[in-house]
């Protein structure tokens, strides 16, 4: 097992906390560090303000992954991109209300961290059937599957795949391209990330054969 950490700024707390916590993450900088994220709320909690603290942890070889779009709207999201330098985005579900903003991120190929269980529990969305996950892959996003908080929403990643799966009708190919995506969007090192790649393909393929063969008509 390997762990990669990401420190999080808790937005609610302000600048103070942002320097807080880009200080302590560079000073103490355990193995393993490679990400430096906003948390916590997002209304009334501007991405803009933060961005020296991103600066800095970005120029120490930290990756910018802040929250946004969870709770507010497109606006929220393109701050994280254009002011904290956003490399992937935390939840980020709100960009479907804006096509020039799914159509950015598509083509710079910004992952996505969702999160269904959760938004459904936060009465994001009223339900994983309303979930806007089958726009956002229609539209090319790059979505990678997450659980958020599992003990405080009671979220485990395979829940994940079995809730848009059974209720959004993804099909084996497309959950694969869930799992490669999140392989994609992680910051593992090239050699790592081509193994898990491997993995999946021989999974993948091996599964459909047998879905297939399973599937033939009796002779």
């Amino acid at each position: 097992m390997e762990l990669a950490w990401c420190f999080d700024i808790p937005g609610e707390k302000g600048v103070v906390a942002g320097r807080e916590t880009v200080v302590f993450a560079l000073r103490e900088r355990p193995e393993g560090l490679v990400g430096f994220g906003l948390g916590g709320p997002e209304v009334g909690v501007g991405r803009a303000q933060f961005e020296p603290f991103f600066t800095t942890a970005r120029e120490a070889g930290l990756r910018s992954v802040p929250h946004a779009g969870e709770t507010t709207g497109p606006a929220t999201i393109w701050s994280a991109v254009h002011d904290l330098g956003a490399e992937r985005i935390g939840h980020g579900t709100s960009c479907t209300a804006d096509p020039a903003l799914m159509a950015y991120l598509a083509e710079h190929r910004i992952p996505l961290e969702v999160c269904p269980t959760s938004n459904v529990r936060t009465r994001q969305v009223s339900s994983i059937a309303a979930h806007p996950i089958r726009r956002m892959l229609d539209h090319g996003l790059l979505v990678t599957l997450n659980t958020d908080d599992p003990p405080m929403f009671g979220a485990t990643l395979e829940g994940e795949y079995l809730a848009v799966a059974t209720t959004l009708g993804l099909d084996p190919a497309e959950l694969a391209q869930l799992a490669e995506n999140a392989v994609n969007a992680s910051f593992l090192n090239t050699a790592s990330k081509t193994t898990l790649l491997a993995e999946i393909e021989s999974i993948t393929h091996n599964g459909l054969t047998e879905l297939t063969r399973n599937s033939a008509p009796d002779e």
